[in-house]
């Protein structure tokens, strides 16, 4: 039987009676953890970009352009900020724990044209070479990440050992912290509220982008940084695969999904599906279906544990051939376990992160359980031109096994409009 997280309410705001979520640790945890994965690859600085990375590694926040922002991230010592104009003046006061600040350069995906491209990636390489060198490290390998072709060109040409740094990153969030789990539980009973808005505003003849933007200031009101929602209709020609979000007038008996992948706190995000039917209970043929994904799903879940490896929980998922398909990568990322957090590639905004659980790749490249991981598992049944289900859920893996971080009832469709 699948498990559920027990933890203390966090109340918004601070309080001085409770322990809650400590943004300072939470800072210096992941910035030690990503010293360790450094020195496990042997490499002696990351230079990172993209809103989600940098504040990782620092917890400088500006929901910019990739590469207005970036940090030099060092094996030891201090980092560098290089932080977009505006930022760069008004954010260090807000941010004593970071050091030093330089302001950073963009070409802003070159709309500057391509000689003035060329030479701001020249200036930029030049600049990130010389706090290179004032830390001693030109002789070291340089991860860099999400960064495009003439970053990599410019800081190559300046003599540097350019290396990937993304397998880093990855290595570095895998396991969360105290902190990080926290945040990722209020994430998902943020959450809450949208499938409470769902089951009292969906009603016939509402269209699903109404829908959509109803429970979208639900969250907002809930504390949501960002929320992100898609609703389906799942009848008709697209139902099981979803073919693309599209706003369509709901009827009375319509079954169909709501989607919160990248609703988030603190940068955290969840990833979240629930299935509904509008104004009447499910038949027999879609509770079967249903039954079908809440079973696939908590057996991946109970095998989730230190110990195992994602090859045994990706037995839990049935092959793809079941649903008349040729090769599992016809239901990747629908059929799925995949590692949730913080740090992610652009343009995405819902972090895939390790480990990763599929019939696709698992059985010949497993990958170990470990304390600390957070994880979204998702499936989805149905039956083509009459209706489809889908269920996600987060979990994070303990030294007793996986528990649900995400409360709200998932044993049934919900119902909504009734």
């Amino acid at each position: 039987m699948v498990k559920y997280f027990q933890s203390p309410q966090y109340v918004p705001g601070l309080q001085d009676y409770a322990e809650t979520i400590n943004m300072d640790r939470m800072r210096r945890e992941r910035a030690e953890r990503a010293r360790q994965a450094l020195k496990k690859f042997d490499v002696g600085a990351l230079l990172v970009t993209y809103t989600p990375n940098v504040r990782y590694l620092t917890g400088f926040l500006h929901m910019s352009h990739v590469q207005e922002d970036y940090v030099l991230f060092p094996t030891e010592g201090e980092p560098v900020m290089f932080a977009h104009a505006g930022y760069y003046q008004a954010q260090p006061h807000l941010m004593p724990w970071i050091k030093d600040w330089r302001v950073g350069r963009s070409w802003l995906e070159e709309i500057c044209g391509p000689d003035a491209t060329q030479k701001e990636a020249r200036l930029f390489a030049q600049e990130v070479f010389d706090a290179v060198r004032d830390r001693g490290l030109t002789k070291e390998k340089l991860g860099v990440v999400c960064f495009d072709e003439f970053s990599h060109k410019a800081l190559k040409a300046t003599g540097l050992k350019v290396v990937d740094g993304w397998p880093i990153m990855l290595e570095a969030s895998k396991i969360k912290t105290q902190d990080e789990i926290a945040c990722m539980k209020v994430a998902t009973s943020i959450c809450d509220a949208a499938w409470y808005s769902l089951e009292k505003n969906a009603r016939p003849a509402m269209t699903t982008g109404q829908l959509t933007n109803i429970v979208r200031s639900a969250l907002y009101d809930a504390g949501a940084e960002f929320a992100s929602v898609a609703v389906w209709a799942g009848n008709g020609p697209t139902a099981v695969w979803r073919g693309g979000a599209r706003n369509v007038r709901l009827a009375h008996g319509d079954i169909g999904y709501m989607m919160l992948c990248g609703t988030s706190y603190m940068g955290y995000g969840a990833c979240l599906y629930r299935s509904f039917i509008v104004g009447r209970k499910p038949n027999a043929k879609e509770k079967d279906m249903y039954k079908r994904v809440l079973d696939t799903l908590n057996n991946a879940i109970e095998a989730t544990k230190v110990g195992n490896t994602t090859a045994d929980a990706a037995k839990a998922f049935p092959p793809a051939s079941g649903r008349g398909c040729k090769d599992e990568v016809e239901v990747l990322s629908v059929e799925f376990g995949h590692g949730i957090g913080i740090v992610t590639q652009p343009p995405a905004f819902v972090a895939y992160n390790y480990p990763n659980v599929n019939r696709q790749w698992s059985f010949d490249f497993p990958q170990p359980f470990e304390k600390g991981m957070t994880m979204a598992y998702e499936s989805l049944e149905g039956v083509p031109g009459y209706g489809g289900v889908r269920l996600e859920t987060d979990i994070v893996i303990t030294d007793k096994g996986a528990e649900i971080l995400d409360n709200y009832p998932r044993d049934e469709i919900l119902v909504a409009g009734a």
